[in-house]
C-alpha cells in the first residue's frame, strides 16, 4: 500500500501515511482496511473512502464465502475435510507467533518496574479471558484500558460505563441474527491491538455459546481467512455462512466493518489530535497488552479443539516451522492443509 500510495502514485507523503498508519493503529477493527479506506478519502473525499473501502473488502470477502460453501457443507469430501483438519491443527502456533509479535514491542517500551508490572498484570487478565471467559473477553479489555485510565487519574470511575456492557450484550443477542450481529459488531468495532484478537470472540460465541460451528469448522474458518486475500476480518463471514448461509454471511461482514467506515468518514479530520490525546493513548496502555495476552490465550482453546491424534504431529510440525524457522504463515498453513488432505485420502481417521 505503501508503494502504490506513496512512491507510485504520490497521492500521499510519507509523513501523511506515517501519520495514518500510526492514527489507525489507535482504532479498535482492522487497521489495514482502515488504512486503505483513509487513503481512498484522502484522494476522494467520503465517495472514495466507500469505493476504495468496498475494493479492498470485496475481493477476500468473495474468495472466504466461496471457500466456505465447499469447507463448511454438511458433508464436504474426505479430502477437504482432511485440508481443513490439517489447516485448523496449524492455527494455535498461528496465535502464539502473532501475540508475541504484538507483545513484544510493547514490553520493549515499558519504562520501569511499576509500568511493566501493569502491562503483564493486563496480559495475564488477557489471556485468562481467551481461555476460559471467551464471552467476556471484550469487558476485560474495556476494564484494562479503563483502569488505566484511573491510574493515571485521566478519569474517576469507569465502572458505570463498564457496568453496562453486559446489559448492551443481552439486548443485542435475541435469536441467532440478532447474536450473529453482535457477534459482528464486537469483531468490528471492539477488538484492540490486533487482527487475532477476534479469533477468542468468535469462538466464544460461535462455538461455545451458541453453538453455530463445530471447533473443526471454527478452525477451518479462521485458516481460511488467514489464507485469502485481506484482513483476517473476513472469518466473521465464514461465521456467518455457518448460521444462515450468504445472505448472513454478507450481513455479518456488512456489520464487521461498516464501523470502519465510520471511525474514518466521522474521525478522519482528528487524526492528528487523536495521536496526542492523552486520554486515547492511556486506555490504549492498558488495552493493547490485554490483547496481546488474549491472542496468545487463545492457543489454548484453539489446541483443545483438535479432535484427531495425527492434527497433534501436525501441530508440532508448524510451531517448529513459525515459532523456529520463521516461516511464512500462509505457506506454513498451506502445506498443513495439504498434509491433511492427503493422510484423509491415506485412511486416516476423521471425526464423523
Amino acid at each position: 500500500m505503501r508503494a502504490l500510495c506513496v512512491d507510485r502514485r504520490g497521492w500521499l507523503s510519507e509523513a501523511q501515511f506515517e501519520r495514518a498508519i500510526a492514527a489507525t493503529n489507535l482504532l479498535p477493527g482492522p487497521a489495514s482496511t482502515q488504512l486503505a479506506i483513509y487513503c481512498a478519502w484522502r484522494l476522494r473525499g467520503g465517495a472514495g473512502a466507500l469505493v476504495g473501502g468496498a475494493c479492498f473488502i470485496v475481493p477476500g470477502l468473495v474468495a472466504i464465502l466461496a471457500l466456505s460453501v465447499l469447507f463448511l457443507s454438511g458433508s464436504p469430501p474426505d479430502w477437504v475435510q482432511g485440508a481443513g483438519l490439517g489447516a485448523g491443527a496449524a492455527i494455535a502456533p498461528v496465535a502464539v507467533r502473532v501475540g508475541g509479535e504484538v507483545a513484544l514491542p510493547i514490553w520493549r517500551r515499558a519504562a520501569g518496574r511499576a509500568v511493566r508490572l501493569r502491562i503483564g498484570a493486563y496480559a495475564l487478565a488477557g489471556a485468562a479471558a481467551a481461555a476460559v471467559a471467551g464471552p467476556w473477553l471484550v469487558l476485560v479489555l474495556l476494564a484494562c484500558g479503563a483502569f488505566e485510565l484511573v491510574w493515571r487519574g485521566l478519569i474517576r470511575d469507569a465502572g458505570a460505563a463498564l457496568f453496562q456492557w453486559p446489559l448492551l450484550a443481552a439486548a443485542t443477542t435475541s435469536g441467532d441474527l440478532g447474536a450473529l450481529a453482535w457477534t459482528a459488531f464486537k469483531v468490528g468495532a471492539l477488538a484492540f491491538g490486533g487482527g487475532f484478537v477476534i479469533v477468542p470472540l468468535m469462538e466464544a460465541d460461535a462455538v461455545g455459546h451458541h453453538h453455530w460451528m463445530t471447533h473443526a469448522q471454527f478452525l477451518n474458518a479462521v485458516a481460511l481467512g488467514q489464507v485469502t486475500p485481506g484482513p483476517l476480518t473476513h472469518t466473521v463471514g465464514a461465521v456467518g455462512y455457518a448460521v444462515g448461509g450468504l445472505g448472513a454471511g454478507l450481513l455479518a461482514a456488512l456489520i464487521a466493518f461498516a464501523p470502519s467506515f465510520c471511525f474514518i468518514l466521522i474521525g478522519a479530520r482528528r487524526f492528528e489530535r487523536m495521536l496526542h490525546d492523552e486520554r486515547i493513548l492511556a486506555f490504549l496502555a492498558g488495552a493493547a497488552p490485554a490483547t496481546a495476552g488474549a491472542i496468545l490465550g487463545a492457543a489454548i482453546p484453539l489446541t483443545r479443539a483438535l479432535s484427531e491424534d495425527w492434527q497433534y504431529a501436525l501441530l508440532g510440525a508448524a510451531a517448529v516451522a513459525l515459532l523456529l524457522l520463521r516461516r511464512s504463515v500462509v505457506t506454513t498453513l498451506l502445506l498443513a492443509g495439504a498434509a491433511g488432505a492427503l493422510l484423509a485420502v491415506l485412511g486416516s481417521p476423521l471425526p464423523r
